[in-house]
């Protein structure tokens, strides 16, 4: 079965991330990877969502753990 590519409305619907902080993460080299899947500056964004899962288990602060 192929990897479940969502946009960034997708993932705003889905997660709660604003696409506009998307966008801004991307920008700041933060988030979870991404792919794109034309050039220049209106290129057509995908998000894996086995990317997403991963960057929230990367972010998630356990109980009990180090300050964060």
């Amino acid at each position: 079965m192929p990897e479940q590519l969502l946009t960034p409305r997708q993932v705003e619907q889905e997660y709660g991330f604003r696409r506009q902080t998307l966008a801004q993460w991307r920008w700041m080299g933060l988030g979870p990877d991404y792919i794109k899947l034309s050039p220049g500056r209106g290129g057509r964004i995908k998000y894996k969502r086995s990317a997403i899962e991963a960057w929230l288990e990367s972010v998630t602060v356990k109980a009990g753990g180090a300050a964060a």
